[in-house]
């Protein structure tokens, strides 16, 4: 099967094995990628994980600050006209694409997306499906259009969500399923096979940027809904006047009338939520301590039965 000529643009961890797919299978020309960021106490300049790996594979790398406007934007344009892509895949890029490079490619562009289209487009999908305790996910593939994520649908592969999963743990697993989606719509598309389904916009729900506060652990919520946030975000809350982050946790079938975010169990770090069932801390990171497991954290500090959190 003849090879594509392909521009691969995508930037976290989450787009790399899509670019990998199409290393392995079709003539990848270039890829873009966001701008290297400053991180950490010296400021050093991180490339994305995408660059990382595109230089691995020798693939020239373009980092333009915008593609719609700007200096970059025409020298984008240029480049890509001279390239002239069979196909342009995108992989959450973090940019929107102009018309003028969606009309570009004999194939158009295509887009990989962390969700069940049409429900959750947007910029997080992976966070909010566990944020709503949906029991399921998937991966979609589409032919973008100019809309946010409401291009036709190509192929789409469903996987289900655990129930103590985090959203690193799906991200990991969508990951490695996009790339499995994106070679499925590759072979439609050299096979002339794709059967593009237009979304319904009815259905559709949208799953904006996730802001810090949003990790704050309200104990009059649910243990469910608290559960949730753990999993979807890391929650965090205060102990004894530090801050305590939770990454794992775990619900359990006790109940108990003490006070919202009361802790009521101390051998296994037990807090009573707002509809009376007690929530387990399974993971934490005590300010100016280490991330550990709590069988560890207590032994090394003892909890106060009746102590309120936050």
């Amino acid at each position: 099967m003849e090879k594509l000529n392909v521009v691969f643009m995508g930037t976290p961890d989450f787009s790399v094995p899509c670019l990998e797919t199409l290393v392995k299978t079709e003539n990848v020309k270039a890829v873009f990628t966001q701008p290297d960021k400053p991180k950490g106490r010296g400021f050093k300049m991180i490339p994305t994980p995408v660059k990382e790996s595109a230089l691995k594979y020798d693939i020239p790398v373009y980092q333009p600050v915008s593609l719609r406007k700007g200096e970059d934007a025409e020298n984008s344009l240029k480049l890509l006209r001279e390239i002239n892509p069979d196909l342009i895949v995108v992989t959450a890029y973090g940019q929107i694409l102009p018309k003028e490079i969606l009309d570009l490619p004999k194939y158009g562009c295509i887009n990989i997306h962390a969700s069940l289209l049409p429900a959750y487009r947007g910029a997080a999908p992976i966070q909010w499906c566990v944020l709503n305790g949906e029991e399921k996910t998937g991966v979609t593939s589409m032919q973008m259009g100019e809309g946010l994520d409401t291009g036709d649908m190509l192929i789409k592969k469903e996987t289900k969500i655990g129930v103590n999963e985090t959203s690193a743990e799906l991200f990991e697993r969508l990951a490695v399923m996009g790339g499995e989606v994106l070679q499925e719509t590759l072979n439609a598309v050299k096979n002339n096979t794709l059967q593009p389904v237009k979304q319904d916009d009815s259905l559709s729900s949208y799953s904006p940027m996730i802001t810090k506060n949003m990790s704050s652990l309200d104990f009059s919520k649910s243990a469910e809904e608290i559960h949730n946030i753990i999993r979807g975000i890391t929650g965090f809350t205060m102990l004894n006047g530090k801050r305590l982050k939770i990454y794992h946790s775990s619900l359990t079938d006790d109940f108990n009338d003490a006070q919202n975010g009361e802790i009521v169990d101390v051998k296994n770090f037990g807090v009573k939520c707002g509809d009376g069932r007690i929530i387990k801390f399974e993971e934490v990171q005590l300010e100016g301590s280490k991330r550990m497991k709590v069988s560890d954290f207590l032994r090394g500090k003892k909890l106060e039965k009746g102590c309120i959190l936050g």
